[in-house]
């Protein structure tokens, strides 16, 4: 293993890839490692989510604006990467549905939002419960928005896919590679992994989505913000309801403000149906058993403590909405009930099998609230990437073009053709379009 690098990824989720794959082509002739712990890349999070291309309806164009511009082109860019490379894609729609007056106000709200985030009218359209009717029988609502470009994916396949592109470019991913200690020495970052190798890199990336915010701690960065992660549970339906709808279901969250989600029902890209992800507190990003969580519960609750976080972790409305989904993960019917709302056809005792869970983490800030969008960190060697959730994999390529432009016209990492042709995009076509929306 060669020990010196130009630049060294931390993070082998799509993000991380993704940024791989662009710096790939722009610098050929640098030395650039991408760090992934698990055994392939998109192994936690990347690999674990609903699979859904979204549509860039459900952020607010203020507060999320570099999310659902991301999200808006993502969903261009990861079909024409698909084709290019025979992977799954589907353009299948998803319905939001209204089950009360306060729902539509949101429903309405959020077409406008979508129109500002770059949808057209063909794209999206409100409908009252009659027109629903129509389309789709087996929906009970009061309205529901019917979003004609939102799709289905496989975003494990597209990240390994991504990671061939990039080693074919001579990128080196270390795969089953923990980064255990990141330090400063003699102008170069000395990046120690597994507790016994060491490497060297001139610049830093941190991309390392549950422990992004660990890693920017032990390097003196974000020192106000801290971590909640959150696990998303599915229940995998029977074949019987493959046909139930045409299209995924979600309903209007509640408490938007909070990353608390009402389970949807969920048509993957290989036409199978689960319900889910609810949002479960959890005390680590790995979280997905009781042993990890016992042994990370009293170093997680102390930092929060001392932290932003303790505000929020305090506050009756989250504490409430806390017990509500630890409740649905303890209760399949409870979980399952959610959805009936919207789809009464389902029977609990039919759904007997549990689906994949991942873990999102969410960042709060010194004054306890959630984060609502990204947050990107200059350093004069590093750079850092916090709070990247959801539509995250939807924007996965759009977004890490914006960041390598954004670390080139910085001075951070300077790139030898920015005309270069990365797959079928110029990449500074991809500029010019994330520029102009």
């Amino acid at each position: 293993m060669a020990h010196d690098f130009d630049v060294v990824i931390i993070g082998g989720g799509i993000l991380g890839t993704s940024i791989s794959y662009f710096l790939s082509f722009l610098n050929k002739s640098k030395k650039i490692a991408v760090i992934e712990q698990a055994q392939n890349v998109a192994f936690h999070t990347s690999g674990r989510n609903t699979g859904k291309v979204h549509a860039p309806y459900l952020y607010n164009p203020e507060k999320k604006k570099l999310f659902a511009n991301a999200a808006f082109h993502g969903f261009e860019m990861w079909e024409r990467y698909s084709r290019l490379h025979d992977l799954p894609f589907k353009k299948d729609g998803v319905i939001e549905v209204a089950l009360d007056k306060k729902g539509i106000k949101v429903l309405e709200k959020y077409l406008k939002w979508g129109k500002q985030n770059g949808l057209e009218e063909k794209d999206i359209e409100l409908m009252d419960k009659s027109q629903l009717a129509k389309i789709e029988p087996e929906i009970k609502c009061e309205a529901a928005i019917y979003v004609h470009k939102d799709g289905s994916a496989d975003y494990s396949a597209y990240t390994k896919s991504l990671m061939k592109d990039s080693e074919k470019n001579g990128m080196t991913f270390l795969l089953d590679t923990r980064v255990t200690d990141v330090k400063k020495e003699n102008s170069k970052w000395k990046i120690t992994l597994d507790e016994e190798h060491e490497i060297f890199a001139k610049f830093l990336i941190n991309a390392a989505g549950g422990e992004a915010v660990d890693i920017a701690h032990g390097v003196g960065v974000a020192k106000e913000l801290t971590d909640v992660h959150f696990r998303g549970e599915y229940w995998k339906a029977p074949s019987e309801y493959n046909t139930l709808t045409k299209t995924s279901i979600y309903s209007v969250p509640e408490f938007p403000d909070y990353p608390f989600l009402d389970p949807h029902w969920v048509i993957r890209v290989d036409g199978s149906c689960e319900i889910g992800p609810n949002a479960v507190p959890v005390f680590s990003p790995y979280g997905y058993n009781k042993a990890e969580n016992i042994k990370e519960f009293i170093p997680k609750m102390l930092e929060m403590l001392g932290s932003g976080a303790r505000k929020a972790i305090f506050d009756k409305q989250f504490q409430e909405l806390a017990i509500n989904e630890i409740q649905s993960s303890m209760s399949k019917s409870a979980m399952v009930e959610r959805v009936r709302r919207f789809l009464p056809k389902i029977e609990a005792d039919k759904i007997t099998e549990k689906g994949t869970a991942g873990i999102r983490s969410s960042v709060i800030d010194e004054n306890g609230k959630f984060s609502p969008d990204v947050i990107l960190i200059d350093e004069e060697s590093s750079f850092h990437i916090l709070n990247y959730n959801s539509p995250g994999a939807t924007g996965a390529l759009p977004f890490s073009a914006h960041i390598v432009n954004h670390l080139h016209t910085s001075g951070l990492v300077s790139s030898e053709d920015m005309d270069a042709q990365c797959g079928p995009w110029k990449f500074t076509e991809i500029i010019e379009k994330l520029e102009r929306k």
